[in-house]
Parts: C-alpha cells; structure tokens; sequence
C-alpha cells in the first residue's frame, strides 16, 4: 500500500488542480487531538512542520516579554525511512541535540508516533 496518495481534484470553481496530500490531512487530524481547548490558544497551542518525509511538533508560546510575539518550541520529531517502512522517534534535549527516542525508537505508522509522544511514559516529551 503506497504512503502518499496523490488526489486531483477539479472542479467547476477551481482554475487550476488541487493536489491533497493524505498524509499531511491525517497528520492534521491526529494534531487537533493533542491541541489545548480554544479558548487556552492564545497562551498555548500545538503546530508542527512537515518536510521531506520529517515531521516536528512543537509548543506555540507568547514570548515571556513580548506578548505579541510567538515562539515555537520543539518537542518530538519523527522521521519515515522509506527503505524500511517505519518511522524513527526522537525527543529534543535540554542540550537542543535531537536523540532518538530509546524506549520506541522506531514505529510503523504514525499514529503509532502519535500514541507514544501523547502518553510521555518517560517524560521527555512533555517534561
């Protein structure tokens, strides 16, 4: 079964094709999950960046001096091995040296990534 699906979508609205990448929605879905209520957003929220096949997730923050301003703070890190089918976990040190994650270092989907970072066994996700 192949990991990226490529969707074109035409209608009569659209001038040119939409390209839905089924990963990134289902990454999207699982993210809501994990997001505080709506009315804590402002002081904190979860995002993520996804590229080449590496997925960040990371706290958003008002900075503690300028409120307006927001910072992102990573906090987990999953990476697809193609080659291999999985996903390989890592956790963020205070040092700022991403590691592999050793109790699961590696998942084969990733909701499996999803499961693991929500529940923090070892806090080194979540402090």
């Amino acid at each position: 079964m192949p990991l990226f699906v490529k969707i074109v979508i035409k209608t009569e609205y659209m001038d040119h094709d939409k390209n839905i990448n089924l990963l990134e929605v289902r990454i999207q879905k699982l993210i809501e999950t994990m997001r505080p209520s709506v009315h804590m957003r402002d002081e904190l929220d979860i995002g993520y960046s996804f590229r080449n096949n590496t997925l960040e997730l990371f706290e958003i923050r008002p900075r503690w001096d300028k409120k307006d301003k927001k910072i992102n703070s990573p906090f987990a890190k999953t990476k697809f091995i193609k080659s291999r089918g999985i996903w390989q976990i890592y956790w963020l040190r205070a040092n700022g040296k991403w590691v592999s994650y050793n109790p699961n270092p590696e998942v084969n989907d990733i909701v499996g990534f999803f499961e693991i970072v929500k529940e923090d066994k070892h806090s080194c996700f979540f402090g």
